[in-house]
């Protein structure tokens, strides 16, 4: 899935405005870019373009049990805040019986996996031909570091199929969630380091166990494989929106950590070729920056990452699959306080949104400062061509 770019008209207007220090300069395919310490902003990202996601994905997933597309819930009150026509959220906290959409890329991966190793397309993908294939096929152990929602997913894909599980947390990872993941049958091994020094481990684990197979969503040089399928998977969040919403959105804010869900919208809506493309706004944790250090310094950054609310996006090394995406397919990025996603938690279940802090987050990158609340507002009614566009008023978060 090489990305490219589209060298047709680009909008080279600004962007959101979150922060006003430390502002730095430089290009991204010889379009200026622009980056505070806080936030970035890359007017060439409309010009950016890659191939699509597998179209089997979708179809995958609907032969799943308890396969439903999840809600889109309006937000008027944001709306009216934000001066646009709609703000919507996709409701993840239902996705295939577990509370994160990190189900449906765990789910193609297994399935891509046991395809490769049966050395056939399995259809349809029930879990009981699943389980058949892997009946005649040697032991396999699945093994994911995790900080939250993906190892718990992996763990019930592990459970349904009759596959062992071992899962590596660091430590800031809190009790509740570990004891989830262990309640799916999986072993947990709770490490006291950082979420990459984590992942580094249950790498070793893998490479040393001939049966064991790594399941991770975050990529790096020499581990790819994988990590696309899971990405890919990740496909169907976005195909559901386009069928909820009927017209593509203005505005698109997804939450970073190491980046596959934002790669997985970039690959969605920078290869559908329009003349008004979406603007894409990525938010991270400000203390576990990766994905906006490596944007400001135009090549993948390691961070140093410490304790936050949001500990599913408590990441220091971005995807290497994810980074070309990211850094030519963003409009924007910007950082959010446990403060402001705290808040957030509070402002969006009063709106009866039901989502943790990483969730929420999305909101509250442009729930911000009065400053960029405007900015945010004008974008989704100028379209992202800065011509009038009423129609083009749909925020998605």
């Amino acid at each position: 899935m090489e990305p490219h770019q589209r060298h047709d008209k680009a909008d080279r207007r600004g962007g959101l405005a979150l922060g006003s220090t430390s502002v730095l300069t430089g290009s991204c395919d010889g379009v200026p870019v622009t980056a505070h310490r806080s936030w970035y902003v890359n007017p060439a990202a409309r010009r950016f373009t890659c191939t699509p996601p597998p179209s089997e994905v979708a179809r995958f997933h609907a032969e799943l049990p308890g396969y439903a597309p999840t809600a889109l819930v309006d937000l008027p009150e944001l709306a009216r805040e934000w001066d646009v026509r709609r703000v919507v959220v996709k409701d993840e906290s239902a996705r295939l019986g577990l509370p994160a959409f990190k189900a449906l890329g765990v789910s193609y991966a297994l399935y891509r996996i046991i395809c490769e190793r049966a050395g056939c397309t399995i259809a349809p993908a029930t879990p009981g031909n699943l389980r058949a294939a892997l009946a005649v096929l040697p032991p396999l152990e699945l093994v994911a570091a995790t900080d939250g929602n993906h190892g718990r997913a992996l763990a019930r894909f592990a459970r349904q199929l009759g596959m062992p599980a071992h899962v590596f947390v660091p430590e800031v990872v809190d009790r509740r969630t570990v004891e989830a993941i262990r309640a799916e049958g999986a072993a947990v091994t709770v490490l006291a380091e950082d979420y990459d020094t984590t992942v580094a481990r249950a790498s070793e684990e893998a490479d040393s166990c001939e049966s064991a197979v790594l399941v991770q969503d975050t990529a790096w040089p020499g581990y790819e494989a994988i990590p696309q399928p899971v990405v890919d998977g990740y496909a169907t969040l976005f195909t559901e929106i386009d069928s909820q919403l009927g017209e593509q959105p203005a505005l698109v804010i997804v939450p970073m950590g190491v980046g596959p869900l934002a790669q997985a919208a970039v690959t969605h809506y920078r290869s559908q070729l329009t003349d008004r493309p979406a603007a894409l706004l990525g938010v991270e944790p400000d203390c576990a920056a990766c994905v906006l250090e490596s944007l400001r310094a135009a090549r993948p950054r390691r961070v140093a990452t410490g304790t936050t609310v949001m500990a599913g996006l408590n990441c220091g090394t971005p995807s290497s699959l994810a980074w070309p995406f990211l850094r030519g397919g963003l409009d924007a990025a910007v950082t959010v306080s446990d403060d402001a996603a705290t808040a957030a938690v509070t402002e969006l279940a009063a709106l009866e949104v039901d989502a943790g802090p990483c969730g929420r987050m999305s909101a509250r990158g442009a729930h911000g400062p009065r400053r960029a609340r405007r900015q945010v507002g004008s974008r989704a009614r100028r379209g992202v061509d800065g011509r009038p566009a009423k129609h083009r008023g749909q925020i998605y978060a």
